[in-house]
């Protein structure tokens, strides 16, 4: 099996047309022994978006020569391969899928001819998200709609990005972390700090930059100055690792004090990730519960067990270790927690679970759910409630 590379652009996402036509006559005919002629495909194709969206009704179609053409999407709790059939007489595949309103999912077509397996993006859908690994199609349900927040807006003036090192003996070596100064910085002003885990994929694939300036511009949240981390090796820092609450608290935060205008109290840091980078949010708070004022936490690997094990393989094994620790003897460790997850990833029931635990601390805790998977553009879309909420600007404290 093999995986098709493609340009990296993310294309201009719309609203889909949900006026879609169903596939039904088409596959009534084929039934009845008429197959559809090219035209009457091409018809059924021409102006439309696609999947075709009509309703809760979502129509998959992929036309071209195979043995078989099989879904593969990011659906916790549906089949992960769905194979899509084939309209007699022609070369176009579709399956039908009931999804939700206000769904979004990422998908790739499964292609195989012959003895060869090709995992490609839908060539009829222009719509892509980004991640560390390459790109997916995106399959947007009724109701649906990229925020458009998120979008570059003409009326924000754009913060400032710099790259710094900073030396560690906790881990050993430099670190490289990206300072965003908000538009119209000054000097002589104090703002507060947001630090990121996975702060160059938040820039990268979900926009961090534009949603800042815009929130910013539009008062829903102060001026921030945001400390964006790029971790060399995430998989052993972001699993409960001491050495790297170590690192972020006793020497990051200590040096980026020194160096920036910004609060320096506990009301004035917020701590954030998504979801090992959540896993090394909660457990740096839990080490070090006098320092963070608030936390956001997004679609944390939050694994634990009750009974036997946690089912996640050996490389959930300390995060399980501290998850169940916590569980067991949970402390206030901030004042508010913002805590998101998509209805459609396989952690959703430890991120529900881990929601009373932290409210039981006392702690004043928001969740929202959203239907949508794993991914970089769900913990985007949830960016503008979080950070509007943990450190609400000048437009919220007057309506407040």
């Amino acid at each position: 099996m093999r995986w098709v590379p493609e340009s990296p652009e993310v294309a201009e996402v719309a609203p889909p047309d949900v006026a879609g036509l169903s596939i039904e006559p088409l596959v009534r005919a084929a039934e009845a022994g008429t197959p559809p002629s090219t035209d009457a495909v091409d018809g059924f194709l021409h102006g439309r978006a696609v999947p075709v969206v009509d309703g809760s009704q979502v129509t998959f179609v992929f036309r071209g020569e195979a043995d078989d053409v099989r879904l593969r999407h990011w659906v916790y709790g549906l089949q992960t391969a769905t194979s899509l059939h084939r309209l007699a007489g022609t070369d176009l595949w579709y399956d039908v899928l009931e999804l939700p309103e206000g769904s979004r999912v990422e998908y790739k077509f499964e292609v195989v001819r012959g003895g060869d397996v090709q995992w490609v993006n839908d060539p009829l859908n222009p719509h892509r998200a980004r991640d560390p690994f390459g790109a997916n199609s995106v399959c947007h349900g009724a109701g649906y709609a990229v925020p458009e927040w998120t979008r570059p807006d003409p009326e924000s003036p754009s913060g400032s990005l710099e790259d710094r090192l900073f030396r560690s003996r906790a881990l050993g070596g430099s670190r490289r972390v990206t300072i965003y100064r908000p538009a119209r910085f000054r000097e002589t002003r104090r703002y507060p700090l947001l630090l990121v885990h996975d702060g160059g994929d938040y820039l990268a694939y979900a926009g961090l930059q534009t949603v800042l300036d815009n929130l910013i511009h539009r008062l829903e949240i102060p001026g921030v100055i945001a400390a964006l981390m790029h971790p060399p090796d995430r998989m052993e820092q972001y699993r409960g690792s001491e050495a790297h609450s170590r690192y972020l608290v006793e020497e990051l935060l200590p040096d980026l004090e020194a160096a920036l205008p910004v609060q320096g109290t506990r009301a004035g840091r917020c701590l954030m990730g998504a979801s090992l980078g959540a896993v090394a949010s909660l457990s740096t708070a839990v080490r070090y519960p006098d320092v963070f004022g608030s936390l956001l936490l997004q679609s944390g690997s939050f694994a634990f067990s009750d009974i036997g094990g946690h089912g996640r393989g050996p490389v959930f094994d300390p995060i399980a270790d501290f998850v169940n620790a916590y569980r067991r003897a949970p402390k206030r460790v901030a004042d508010k927690v913002f805590v998101s997850c998509g209805m459609y990833e396989s952690l959703i029931y430890e991120n529900r679970s881990l929601v009373p635990v932290l409210e039981r601390t006392g702690m004043e805790v928001r969740f929202e759910e959203a239907r949508d998977g794993h991914n970089w553009e769900n913990w985007r879309d949830r960016l503008r409630l979080g950070l509007s909420w943990l450190m609400p600007g000048p437009l919220w404290l007057v309506y407040d």
